[in-house]
């Protein structure tokens, strides 16, 4: 019987897949059920607390409530919004479908083991879009649908595939039945993941013994003396690369006080990185290329030549590793993007990964840009057993209500679209006519708009629709508009020809007259109350001051008018006054001359204004040749003068 208080002990610390207690390994049982369980992490040591202390902020909400998952980090956050469960929930409400639980969804997915989406590239690279992902997305979106209305298309029907999960899941004699036990799939070969029933014997003919700390650290040449069973990573993309050849066996340090811990032993590392991605835009210098030509700038120059030098520093570093990896268990690989695929699989000579090697695996989780500390994350995230602790009773019943909904025949009913409220005829009239008249009246086009009015029979009380634009808020009326715009003419046509009303007031409570900006429009309102009479209308309520008639309007004007062009005649007269003066008196002014020539009293120019002076209507030519001469002339009398001493 084994000790359940031994066991628990055992799990609370990280447990190599490739160096299992015996207790542990010998109390394995594989489960008779595929049914996924929800994933538990072990406690993690202080080391590995460290490495994520970046990545522990806490999330500001702790539940996804359309897939109904909780994390407790901005980390696992972001990891699940770019993951392919909640991609495939978003847009299965927006089709109107049911979101799926994320055990729900893993069953969907069925035969893939890698991400769809391409969510192993890193967070903050940008690669080469493709279509895979969308096209997996939308067919199982197709199939679920057809799931939920099977009477739409009765021809199409699949046969039920046995899923194939990323994770085997192992239960022990030594553990509560709640609780299980996880291995990747990945790290086992094509031939062992087909005998899922000897998944214990092969764990335990994968275990291998420690082996003791080497003097020396990793380099980034492999070891020739290195030996036993290893695996090759590698991650490419946004121009990062890194690769690592990683040892099986586990490597025993003693600590301080002949502690041993168990580390992982790197065989070989490299990574370097060359700026191949366009900033801000993304995506790789050759898949704009293709895509829009080839651009002539110093930037793009420079990409392809380092797309070039990327693609040749790392196929010599698989020709150097050629041996290593031809002889590695495993080969983990991430390569998302065309040109990251061709650097990898193109064919070139001495070409040491293929794309048909059954070796290759994905990694079948989220992964980060590019070094050597993502890939030993990697590493220890595949080779950890996982810790499960979840109820199966309440998964079984789970299951049982989500088959017995399914087989229910659908009773929802697509919602209506909701459509615009018909127009009547009186109501589409009213709208064309607002267009028509407002516009005419923004132009000022007086005989057209008289004529639109008399021929459509609009009556003065015509007001613009809808009453609720914001357009029709400030000015509902033409009248309104026109006094609005300062069109006066337009004014006086609507008040003494088409009878608008000026007593009308519009949302704010003013009358046209009170949004007029001009003096000629305000002088419309009064000479249309003169000849309209005080009686047509309340020119009072109207705001409109006493009337005045054209004559009058027209001699005030004219007087103004006068009065302004005898005001510019009368300063004209004066400046010219003004400029006579001045010119009589510089001319009384006496000269007096100084025995060198020069007038006393007068300014005397510098150098730089009698140049101008002597260069003055010169072409730039003839500038040129007098300066020339002008420094010729100055040298010679410094020749000159260097002689005489």
């Amino acid at each position: 019987m084994v000790d359940t208080t031994q066991m628990e002990e055992l799990l609370k610390r990280p447990l190599y897949v490739y160096d299992l207690p015996p207790e542990l390994l010998a109390s394995l049982t594989a489960k008779t059920t595929s049914q996924p369980v929800a994933e538990q992490e072990p406690e993690p040591s202080s080391v590995d607390l460290e490495l994520a202390a970046q990545d522990s902020a806490i999330a500001t909400s702790n539940l996804c409530s359309l897939c109904r998952v909780s994390y407790n980090s901005v980390q696992e956050q972001r990891s699940h919004v770019r993951s392919d469960h909640h991609r495939y929930n978003i847009k299965a409400q927006l089709r109107g479908n049911a979101p799926l639980e994320e055990i729900e969804f893993v069953k969907a997915i069925g035969e893939l083991d890698e991400s769809i989406s391409g969510s192993e590239s890193s967070e903050t690279e940008e690669e080469d879009a493709e279509g895979g992902a969308g096209t997996t997305l939308s067919a199982l979106l197709k199939k679920q649908a057809m799931l939920s209305h099977p009477n739409e298309d009765p021809e199409m029907t699949e046969t039920p595939i046995t899923p194939k999960y990323p994770i085997f899941w192992l239960s022990s004699s030594g553990l509560p039945s709640n609780k299980s036990l996880g291995v990747y799939r990945a790290i086992f070969s094509n031939v062992e993941q087909d005998e899922p029933a000897h998944l214990v014997d092969t764990l335990r003919r994968k275990q291998l013994a420690p082996v003791k700390a080497r003097t020396n650290k990793a380099s980034s040449a492999p070891d020739p003396t290195a030996s036993g069973p290893h695996i090759f990573m590698c991650m490419i993309g946004g121009g990062h690369f890194a690769a690592m050849l990683v040892s099986l066996a586990p490597e025993i340090h003693r600590k301080q006080g002949g502690v041993e811990d168990r580390q992982a032993r790197v065989i070989a590392h490299k990574t370097f990185h060359r700026y191949t991605t366009r900033r801000k835009q993304g995506g790789s210098q050759s898949a704009s290329d293709a895509s829009r030509g080839a651009a002539h700038s110093a930037g793009s120059s420079l990409r392809r030549y380092n797309e070039a030098a990327l693609e040749k520093d790392i196929r010599d570093v698989l020709s150097d590793w050629r041996e290593m990896i031809d002889t590695a268990e495993l080969l983990f690989v991430r390569a998302t993007g065309k040109t990251n695929r061709k650097t990898l699989f193109g064919q070139y000579d001495g070409q040491v990964l293929r794309q048909n090697d059954p070796r290759i695996r994905g990694f079948p989780f989220n992964t980060r840009r590019a070094t050597q500390g993502e890939l030993m994350r990697s590493f220890k995230e595949l080779t950890r057993m996982k810790v499960s602790e979840v109820d199966e009773a309440a998964l079984a019943a789970a299951e049982a209500k989500r088959r017995e909904e399914e087989s229910k025949p659908s009773t929802t009913v697509p919602k209506p679209q909701p459509q615009k409220p018909k127009l009547s005829k009186e109501e589409e009239a009213a709208l064309l006519h607002t267009s028509q008249l407002q516009a005419l009246i923004r132009r000022s086009k007086v005989p057209a708009l008289m004529s639109y009015i008399t021929n459509n029979s609009i009556p003065s009380s015509f007001t613009f629709t809808p009453a609720d634009s914001p357009q029709n808020f400030r000015c509902p009326t033409p009248l309104h508009l026109a006094a609005n715009f300062d069109a006066p003419a337009v004014v006086t046509a609507l008040l003494t020809k088409a009878g608008s009303d000026p007593t009308a007031v519009n949302n704010e409570g003013r009358t046209p007259f009170e949004l007029t900006g001009d003096r000629a429009t305000r002088d419309a309102f009064r000479i249309a109350r003169h000849d309209l009479g005080e009686s047509k209308w309340d020119w009072e309520a109207a705001k409109v001051p006493s009337a005045v008639s054209k004559a009058d309007a027209d001699s005030r004007a004219e007087r103004e008018r006068k009065a302004a062009e005898e005001e510019e005649s009368t300063r004209r007269k004066a400046s010219l006054d003004r400029l006579k003066r001045e010119e009589a008196e510089k001319a009384a002014r006496p000269r007096t001359t100084k025995s060198g020539g020069r007038t006393v009293g007068a300014v005397e120019k510098t150098a730089a204004e009698r140049r101008d002076e002597e260069t003055r209507g010169m072409t730039p030519e003839m500038r040129m040749r007098l300066e020339r001469e002008r420094r010729a002339r100055a040298a010679e009398e410094r020749f000159k003068r260097m002689q005489g001493q």
